[in-house]
């Protein structure tokens, strides 16, 4: 006998699949999860405004044998837009992402994208050597290469038989 954990998840999704009049019950609950969310860390009301909330790029971190590779969305900003700095070991991306203030005729019915002020961290692990890492900005997203120091480098070790 095999012993599956049961999520909530899972029951809405079996609704979903046997009764299509609950197929929204999936993306609701996601949307309820996300205000409930925003509103106890604070970011709803934050500056005053619903729509000027603080933001947090989404970030990709990959590595292979030479490097770490650090990739940061940050659509619609400019390179000056952006601040990277190293100090004590900790990598920090920050930087405003500013609201079009160009008014046009008409309501606005939805405002999904968000502006701000946003600031991430990352701890370096000592293998990295911090006076060769580079930074370049293209189509909306920073990319970071973090070169691995030469001792941390994996290597090849010829065994001998006697």
């Amino acid at each position: 006998m095999s012993l599956i954990k049961r999520t909530p998840t899972m029951e809405l999704s079996r609704w979903n699949s046997e009764f299509p009049a609950f197929r929204g019950l999936l993306s609701l609950q996601h949307d309820m999860n996300r205000i409930v969310d925003e509103f106890f860390r604070g970011d709803l009301l934050a500056d005053g405004s619903l729509f000027q909330r603080d933001w947090s790029p989404a970030v990709d971190i990959t590595e292979n044998a030479e490097r770490y590779t650090l990739n940061a969305e940050l659509p619609g900003m400019s390179k000056e837009d952006v601040q990277v700095t190293l100090e004590n070991n900790v990598l920090t991306i920050r930087g405003q992402k500013k609201a079009n203030t160009e008014q046009k005729e008409g309501d606005v019915h939805r405002i999904e994208r968000r502006y701000g002020s946003f600031e991430r961290s990352f701890t370096l692990p000592a293998t990295v050597d911090v006076n060769r890492i580079d930074a370049q900005y293209k189509d909306g997203v920073l990319t970071l290469t973090l070169p691995k120091a030469e001792e941390a480098k994996p290597r090849a070790i010829d065994v001998k038989v006697r």
